[in-house]
């Protein structure tokens, strides 16, 4: 009996997704290296595994600085999930990357993007979203996060704000609000891959890979639901 084209699709889309998930689940993460170019003039994808993972702690050790405390009780954005999580991953596309050493570009380029894509079609990757409401005008989006969720780790990947649209620390509103949705899902680790100074102001700690792997094999495998979203009061 002939393979139809679409249950072909699928099943290579569910390679890929096992695939990453799989990588994933190992330690491993991708980046976009704008100084470095493939055959098609596209960034080339690195998997890295650094020797310390930024972790941030999903106990009384996250730490919400007082004025981000204050945007948060202010209810200055409207909190949403997996919403529009084509246009989050989109919007941090275009954010410039944190390089030391000065390199132009992001962190992402097209086969990151979509790959992303993919794993949330597959409810694997997820956003959180930060709205800004305007009376007699459609809300517009001005800041939001994603990632990939294994088990009960939730692997952070980037996060944007528009301050341009009023969306000032709207980016961290969405931290904040996805360390309280973690917590009321059961999720036990907070992975942010490497460490800078946005994640040291709330309680970021590197863990020495071994350990990190040790965690990870361990709560990979215990399964949570993603659904409903549970954002900050």
């Amino acid at each position: 009996m002939a393979t139809s084209p679409q249950s072909s699709q699928a099943a290579t889309e569910q390679r890929v997704v096992q695939a990453v998930l799989d990588a994933y689940g190992q330690g491993w993460f991708p980046m976009a290296h704008p100084d470095r170019l493939d055959t098609d003039g596209e960034p080339e994808v690195e998997w890295v595994q650094p020797k310390y993972r930024a972790i941030i702690p999903l106990d009384g050790g996250f730490h919400v600085p007082r004025s981000l405390g204050q945007r948060v009780r202010s209810r200055r954005f409207r909190i949403a999930s997996d919403t529009v999580f084509e246009s989050v991953i989109g919007a941090c596309a275009s954010v410039p990357r944190m390089d030391p050493e000065g390199n132009a570009g992001t962190w992402l380029c097209a086969e990151i993007v979509e790959t992303f894509r993919l794993l949330h079609r597959h409810g694997h990757a997820h956003s959180v979203e930060a709205w800004l409401d305007r009376p007699g005008a459609a809300p517009v989006l001005v800041g939001g996060l994603y990632g990939v969720a294994i088990g009960k780790v939730f692997c952070g990947e980037s996060m944007f704000h528009r301050a341009d649209l009023g969306g000032t620390d709207a980016s961290k509103v969405c931290l904040v609000h996805l360390v309280h949705h973690l917590r009321a899902r059961g999720f036990q680790l907070l992975d942010a891959q490497l460490a800078n100074h946005h994640t040291a102001q709330f309680g970021m700690i590197e863990m020495p890979r071994a350990e990190y792997l040790a965690r990870l094999a361990e709560l990979s495998r215990q399964k949570v639901e993603w659904l409903p979203f549970t954002p900050a009061c």
